[in-house]
């Protein structure tokens, strides 16, 4: 296959991951809103900055925003135009990469991916997030999910869907650390906190719908949530396919059948950080994670990530172009590797 192919197809997994994690933790941070009482314009803003920084695009946002009001962390993390990481830009950069590659998806595919490019770009976009922000973001994480079977039913399962398989998982493991670490600040710097308040409990049942999470890990564990509880299924569960263990198995699956390398093996970086890490988590236990810090945890995850994407560039993807537009696309793509690495140091 040729990188530059396996580049557009990864990137594409990638960016509509990326716009559906947007959606989701928006979304579910709104609704969070309304349940909590005595909300003054500080707390406002613990409520509303973390979800800047989790994103890892604390910088860019200050650049145009004073402050981490409501309106204004929903419009750059939604709208903005100069954020590349951004849900409409996420979807326009998704749709991008889809069209350097027509020849290699289905029609199918194509199709809705357009079609939900064409509803972000369009004034009906914004007339309907004026009805209701929930009917925007519904119409998001429908279409991503739609997109997703898609995938999964009508393309080949040849090296290109694998490729597609590993930007998909990369991209959901680190968005779950993120979306775990926006509530850190509530956590002792290391140890498990022995009670919570009742607000607590809504923030950390929150997590667990930015990672559509609620209804799995009611049916292990009722209605008890707890921090512990949380980052255990989240981070370590093997059955929940957005925990981070799961993510990590299908990428490292992902990337010994793009190379052919069995297991106990590596021919590349890429599958030595990716199968060193997965057995990091195999072997630990949450109360590992608290003795260290759940917040030094998570940033140390990301890291590793973050390595583990650079490392599939630099085996699969650094090849010579010669159209300078894929130049240009492939440097946009760099720097948006070096940027997160820059943030999670």
């Amino acid at each position: 296959m040729l990188s530059r192919v396996a580049n557009s197809l990864y990137w594409m997994a990638r960016y509509i991951e990326r716009a559906e994690n947007i959606a989701r933790i928006v979304d579910v941070n709104l609704q969070l809103l309304l349940d909590i009482r005595n909300l003054d314009e500080q707390r406002l803003i613990a409520y509303w900055q973390p979800i800047v920084q989790a994103a890892g695009d604390e910088e860019s946002f200050f650049k145009i925003h004073p402050h981490a009001t409501g309106a204004a962390v929903t419009e750059f993390m939604v709208f903005e135009k100069t954020n590349p990481n951004s849900l409409v830009q996420s979807i326009c950069s998704a749709r991008e990469n889809a069209r350097m590659v027509r020849d290699q998806i289905t029609l199918e595919l194509w199709e809705e991916l357009n079609r939900l490019y064409l509803f972000v770009r369009s004034p009906q976009a914004r007339e309907v997030w004026k009805r209701g922000a929930s009917e925007f973001f519904q119409e998001i994480k429908a279409s991503s999910l739609h997109i997703i079977g898609i995938i999964n039913a009508t393309l080949i399962h040849n090296e290109g869907w694998w490729f597609i398989q590993a930007g998909q998982f990369l991209e959901r493991a680190d968005k779950t650390t993120r979306i775990l670490d926006v509530r850190y600040q509530s956590l002792p710097e290391r140890g498990v906190p022995e009670r919570i308040s009742s607000d607590e409990t809504l923030e950390w049942s929150a997590v667990l719908r930015s990672c559509s999470a609620w209804d799995a890990y009611k049916s292990l564990y009722a209605a008890d949530v707890h921090p512990r509880r949380v980052a255990e299924f989240l981070l370590l569960s093997y059955r929940f396919p957005r925990s981070v263990r799961f993510c990590v198995n299908e990428l490292n699956r992902a990337l010994r059948l793009i190379s052919g390398v069995p297991e106990g093996r590596f021919t590349n970086d890429a599958e030595k950080l990716t199968g060193r890490f997965l057995a990091e988590l195999q072997f630990s236990t949450v109360d590992e994670i608290f003795d260290v810090g759940l917040h030094s945890y998570l940033d140390e995850a990301q890291m590793k990530l973050n390595n583990i994407g650079a490392e599939l560039f630099r085996a699969y993807i650094f090849q010579p172009f010669e159209n300078p537009d894929e130049v240009h696309l492939v440097q946009q793509e760099e720097q948006q590797q070096q940027k997160q690495s820059l943030v999670s140091n």
